[in-house]
């Protein structure tokens, strides 16, 4: 079989071909004065001009003027128009080829380079095996061996030549990663690699396929089935080390590669790879097992304790018809006790005249029973029900060893006398246990008897490590995700050599008293004109209520004209079938170009397929249904396409690119420049498996249910969006979005409704330099925070809460800047940082201190809130695009009844990601005809001012056919640089 070459014939134009572009051409083939004069010594203008022409190209591109090799016009053109004379006179110049060779070797001459030797090659060879040693792809590995050759002042070879030291560089790197990974393996373990892809009659499947299936709905049996595959991994006795002799990137592809090859693809493979492939998953799952064991652990010991409480709340509203009718009892009773005060009747004939002593007496045992009851501890609820957990919870303790950084920690002496109690065989805990991890009021639970009771002692433990390992002040050997923050970080030495270097760049300065000392000045000031506004009533929008500022609800500030204005528009925009809507936008951005080949990088090779695949998951319909339900597309193609070219990182480029194209978009400055956003997050009904994996957020009903968390900028642009759990805090993804793009959008300012705010997010957006604008919700509830004592600014003492810890910032300032630095050079997401600070107790100075600087930060945006009502106004409006965007994306995402039945996250993430792309599309390609329709209206006489036209969103799909038979053949393509008609609206009586 024919090799596959290192790169397709259009990438080496790419690479070596003569330019075409202006840029390109003025900045690298303006002839010297130098090369002017050298050239002008041929008395021949054709000659002139192919000396020229040789010049330009060897300084250029580091190669001859090939033998037969047509130049584009444009660049002979620029060139002949330097020594003044006609392009023409280029067709002589071929006729005697010794006048070519011998000016190629004058050029070589004058510029000092000379034909590659075999050294040269060798050294090509060399730097193409260290690029590949990083990356499969073509492209590194080309671009390796021409800037060796151009370093070395050699001519470059021969395309085929560079393409057949390419690939020969590349079989080499996979080679020397086939030995990293394999040399040393026993023969006892390659053959347990070969049998794993063998069918298991016990398990149905083969063990490869079995080991990447990760149980995902919480439940013991979950637990359980994670550690025992955890165990069959560790049995097969893999050096994780091994990873360490192969570079990052060319490890983390070949990871990327096995995680999508299915059983039976990789049985086609040859050994090598095939080996490989399945030794790469073995190490990279120990990683993986390992965090989604802990997280199946922390799920169900936090399902213990909110069944519990669900369990207790329950109770009360059982009760809640006893208590009423007995207080009625009571009520009755003070009644006829004050009746017999003012007539001074006996009591007692006046309590049996009116109510009945009998009565009295009945309801005195339900009385009792509710005046002795108290609110239970959750932990006596939770241990309850424990036993399953327990006896995971034990399975967990045996597979794991647990680290702290506290020396002589009391959970790991408890977790450890646990393990004991289990390996033994023992029912009953020791006189003594240690209980110094508990705090007082749990410990009081648990030796409530006199003595410890296993099992409040095991649970009570239990959710102490949990809450530990999710703030990483525990975690565990062998695991990625539940590892201390420290670890997640940029390392000390490279943050105190920025630092050093005065070279941070964020929103606080170096100088943590500097920074104390302008905030203390700006809010005294500020707090005090508050007051000062509020009591002369100069607050628009804002009144002082017995000292509460209170602000009043916002007017609609939509013009009627503006309802008139957007059915004008929505009436002439051509109606479209989804399948053309995709394809046009691909034409004007090429997003599809990002959606490369996992191992080549190639793009794909049918875009209908891709565009299947895509839609079949923003729908929510399915490749399969997708390929029932399509024309032009088989479910081979489809799964093929979903396979290797769908992938995380391939969706956000796609994503960028379509929102780039928006950015530039002039009508899109109508509705922003691309400066603010918001967030927020929209809920899906779970079904199917996706339900057992889901969680119930009481909050929109009963039913299992999933989170799409969504980032769209002022100009309506869906930008990034992330699959989250029901009852996940939104609060800790909010800059997620504002750092995990690709697009060129720069964010300042971002808002988010009360479920996104926090002091956390607060402090961590001003270290960062931008603005957090949320909408909150009970305004007059959260307190206002100064230096000075309440004393200092009596008007508003019922706003002002505790004074800010000063000491706390000072103490964490430096960490404080890491944590900045560290998520503006993307090394850790923000979400991983704030969900760890939110989890450490309220006594850690690190997350006191970024709270601190949240309090001060949000006491000025509150100031700010009740004194500009352009800031309000701005605000709702962000949001208020968030919300038409979910109306979009719930019309999208319609097939199943929009609700999530996929397993895992992963199916999950695919969904989101594809739901995002299909939407941005629809936005783009709305802001293009709405763009065109304006300008036919205003031709025809209509007046339409900007102030109406940005009420006019894009978000819109009244006049897109999302349903039917989906048809990839392309017959409706438009020519390139054209556009489709726009409709002539019928008349009204034609309509009706």
């Amino acid at each position: 079989m024919a090799q596959r070459s290192l790169l397709k014939a259009d990438r080496w134009i790419a690479l070596l071909g003569a330019p075409t572009a202006e840029d390109t051409l003025i900045r690298h083939y303006t002839l010297t004065r130098a090369e002017l004069d050298h050239v002008r010594g041929k008395t021949a203008p054709h000659n002139q001009l192919g000396l020229a022409i040789q010049f330009c190209l060897m300084r250029h591109l580091g190669r001859s003027w090939r033998h037969e090799e047509a130049l584009p016009a444009v660049m002979v053109e620029f060139i002949a128009e330097q020594i003044d004379v006609e392009p023409a006179v280029l067709a002589e110049y071929g006729r005697r080829e010794q006048s070519r060779r011998e000016h190629a070797l004058e050029a070589q001459g004058y510029l000092g380079l000379r034909p590659a030797d075999r050294h040269d090659l060798r050294a090509a060879l060399t730097a193409a095996v260290a690029a590949a040693d990083a990356s499969d792809q073509g492209q590194p590995i080309a671009e390796a061996m021409i800037a060796a050759l151009r370093e070395r002042q050699a001519l470059l070879p021969a395309v085929d030549t560079l393409d057949r030291i390419g690939r020969a560089a590349r079989a080499m790197a996979r080679r020397r990663m086939q030995a990293a990974l394999l040399n040393g393996l026993g023969p006892e373990q390659v053959g347990m690699l070969d049998s794993l892809l063998f069918v298991d009659p016990a398990i149905g499947m083969t063990r490869f396929a079995w080991l990447r299936t990760l149980p995902e709905a919480p439940s013991e049996k979950s637990l359980m089935a994670l550690i025992e595959r955890l165990r069959f991994v560790r049995d097969l006795s893999f050096d994780p080390r091994s990873r360490d002799r192969i570079h990052p990137d060319r490890w983390m592809q070949l990871v990327r590669e096995g995680n999508v090859t299915p059983s039976w693809l990789a049985g086609d493979f040859n050994e090598g790879r095939r080996r490989t492939t399945i030794a790469a998953q073995l190490i990279e799952l120990t990683g993986r097992l390992t965090d989604a064991a802990i997280t199946m652990f922390c799920r169900l010991i936090a399902r213990l304790f909110m069944r519990s409480r669900a369990r207790r709340d329950r109770r009360h509203l059982d009760a809640r018809a006893d208590t009423a009718r007995l207080m009625g009892l009571f009520r009755d009773t003070l009644r006829a006790l004050a009746e017999a005060s003012e007539t001074g009747e006996d009591t007692f004939d006046v309590l049996d005249r009116r109510i009945g002593w009998h009565h009295l007496m009945r309801a005195r045992a339900e009385v009792e029973a509710i005046a002795g009851s108290t609110d239970p501890d959750p932990l006596l609820g939770a241990a309850e029900r424990s036993d399953g957990v327990r006896r995971s919870a034990h399975a967990l303790l045996e597979a794991f060893v647990f680290r702290s950084a506290r020396r002589h920690d009391p959970l790991l002496t408890a977790l450890c006398l646990l393990r004991q109690l289990v390996q033994n065989g023992r029912r009953s805990l020791p006189d003594k246990v240690p209980v110094g991890h508990l705090k007082d009021r749990v410990r009081k639970v648990v030796l409530a008897g006199g003595g410890a009771d296993r099992r409040l002692y095991e649970v009570a433990t239990f959710a102490v490590l949990r809450d530990r390992l999710r703030s990483g002040d525990v975690w565990v050997e062998g695991g990625r995700s539940y590892q201390p923050l420290d670890a997640h970080l940029m390392p000390s030495p490279a943050f105190r050599a920025r630092k050093a270097a005065d070279d941070l760049d964020l929103g606080i300065p170096r100088n943590v008293d500097a920074w104390l000392a302008e905030k203390q000045r700006e809010l005294d000031f500020k707090l005090k004109q508050l007051a000062y506004r509020a009591r002369v009533g100069k607050l628009p929008g804002v009144r002082l209520v017995d000292g509460v500022l209170i602000v009043s609800p916002p007017r609609a500030n939509v013009p009627k004209a503006a309802e008139a204005v957007k059915w004008l528009c929505l009436d002439r925009m051509p109606l479209i079938e989804i399948t053309d809507l995709i394809a046009d936008v691909d034409a004007w951005t090429g997003f599809a170009g990002c959606f490369s080949h996992l191992r080549t990088g190639e793009p794909v090779r049918s875009l209908p397929a891709l565009y299947a695949g895509i839609l079949a998951d923003a729908t929510n319909l399915g490749p399969k249904r997708m390929a029932e339900a399509s024309e032009g597309v088989s479910a081979r193609q489809i799964a093929w396409a979903r396979l290797f070219h769908l992938r995380h990182e391939t969706f956000k480029a796609g994503v960028a690119r379509v929102i780039d194209a928006q950015l530039v978009h002039p009508y899109a400055r109508i509705w922003g420049a691309g400066s603010t956003s918001s967030s927020d997050g929209q809920f899906f009904r779970a079904a199917g498996r996706g339900a057992r994996r889901a969680d119930v957020n009481a909050h929109y009903g009963g039913d299992p249910s999933s989170k799409f968390y969504t980032w769209i900028s002022d100009q309506h642009g869906h930008f990034y969006i992330l699959p989250m759990g029901a009852t996940e805090s939104e609060a800790a993804y909010v800059l997620d979005g504002l750092y995990g793009h690709e697009s060129r959008l720069e964010i300042e300012e971002h808002y988010v409704d009360t479920g996104g705010a926090n002091d956390h997010v607060f402090g961590s957006f001003a270290v960062l330099g931008k603005r957090f604008a949320p909408r909150l919700r009970d305004l007059k509830d959260w307190r206002l925070h100064a230096f000075e004592d309440v004393g200092a600014y009596p008007l508003l003492k019922r706003h002002i809460g505790d004074r800010v810890d000063a000491a706390a910032i000072r103490e964490a300032w430096d960490e404080i800047l890491r944590i900045g630095l560290s998520i503006e050079t993307r090394a850790v997401a923000p979400s991983t940082v704030l969900k760890k600070l939110a989890a450490l107790p309220r006594t850690n100075v690190l997350s006191r201190a970024l709270r601190e600087i949240g309090r001060i930060e949000r006491t000025l945006f509150m100031i700010e809130w009740y004194s500009d009502p352009a800031l309000r106004s701005r605000c709702r409006a962000g949001l208020n695009k968030g919300e038409a965007g979910n109306k979009l994306t719930r019309a999208v995402f319609f097939h199943e009844r929009g609700e999530i039945r996929d397993g895992s996250f992963e199916s999950q993430a695919f969904r989101a990601s594809a739901l995002n792309l299909v939407v941005s599309a629809i936005i783009l390609w709305n802001t293009v005809y709405l763009s065109r329709v304006v300008d036919h209206l205003r031709a025809d006489g209509h007046d339409l001012p900007e102030e109406l036209l940005r009420h006019v969103s894009p978000q819109i799909w009244e006049h897109i056919n999302l349903i039917g038979t989906y048809d990839w053949s392309g017959k409706s393509k438009l020519p390139t640089g054209t556009f489709r008609s726009l409709r002539v609206p019928r008349p009204a009586f034609l309509a009706a």
